[in-house]
């Protein structure tokens, strides 16, 4: 049964970072595709924005424009986790952000339909 627990987030303010992190289990291959995601108040669930994407075998990544320079994610294969780092924070980046996942894949996805299993999802908030 896969699994996706996230940890990490809270408040900080503009410009100060944060990171989240995303402990996977069940998985026993590593053609994933791990994305993170995140829903601003106030937007549906249909709404998401993909920010971060890591193709697990390759190790391949891809960012949004809105935070491309300031966010890293990356992977610990020893430990099955994911993190994504997130530098110079601003008000706009607060949001509830999710990590997800899709087992079985050749490539970087970035839609999130495309994701089978999701984490619980962590508040990050930045004051201004």
């Amino acid at each position: 049964q896969v699994q996706l627990v996230q940890s990490g987030g809270g408040s900080v303010q503009a410009g100060g970072s944060l990171r989240l992190s995303c402990a996977l289990s069940g998985i026993t291959t590593d053609s994933v595709c791990v994305g993170w995601f995140r829903q601003t108040p106030g937007k549906e669930r249909e709404e998401r924005e993909g920010v971060a994407f890591i193709y697990i075998a390759r190790g391949t990544t891809d960012y949004a424009d809105s935070v491309r320079d300031r966010f890293i994610v990356s992977q610990d294969n020893a430990k099955n986790m994911v993190y994504l780092q997130m530098d110079s924070l601003k008000p706009e980046d607060t949001a509830m952000y999710y990590c997800a996942a899709v087992v079985g894949v050749r490539w970087l996805l970035r839609s999130q339909y495309e994701f089978d299993y999701w984490g619980q999802g962590t508040q990050v908030t930045v004051s201004s």
